[in-house]
């Protein structure tokens, strides 16, 4: 009979997947918290410190894709520190009132019009923007892909080995 407590580790580690690509939803840490609910169900011995140590490196990865992974592509697009904190405020607003459409026009938007007040080049700002954009994606399919793998490191050392 399968317990209770193993199931609820797994849909963990399933809400981990879904949750990197829901703006907010922590999926690293849901992915962690499954991975630690089971080995702590266990006893501390599934899956086994080897396979423990690799996931949880996985799950801290995926933590800091998900806090840094936009703020170091807009800084790497040249964006200064202050519109990158600036855009995300912005953009986490309009994704509760308008959706994840919301968050990705809003961090545009907010991260071009700052820099163009900033440096009063179209170029420079729409490349900031843009780089800004497509990290905030880039950085969720990074997360889609950690958490992923997570899971089926989980299965193969739970299951397998």
């Amino acid at each position: 009979m399968v317990e209770a407590v193993a199931v609820l580790a797994v849909a963990l580690l399933v809400a981990g997947i879904v949750g990197t690509l829901i703006p907010l939803v922590p999926g690293g840490l849901l992915s962690l918290s499954g991975l630690y609910l089971y080995w702590w169900h266990t006893g501390f011995t599934e899956p086994g410190p080897i396979a423990l140590g690799v996931l949880t490196a996985l799950g801290l990865l995926t933590l800091l894709a998900e806090f840094f992974g936009g703020s170091a592509a807009a800084k790497a697009g040249g964006a200064s520190w202050r519109t990158t904190g600036a855009a995300a405020v912005v953009g986490i607003v309009l994704m509760i009132v308008t959706g994840p459409l919301g968050l990705l026009a809003g961090l545009f938007g907010t991260v071009f019009a700052l820099e163009y007040v900033r440096n009063g080049e179209l170029e420079r700002s729409a490349r900031s923007a843009l780089y800004a954009t497509v990290g905030i994606l880039a950085s969720t399919a990074v997360q889609f892909l950690l958490a992923l793998s997570i899971l089926l490191g989980f299965a193969v050392a739970v299951v397998v080995l």
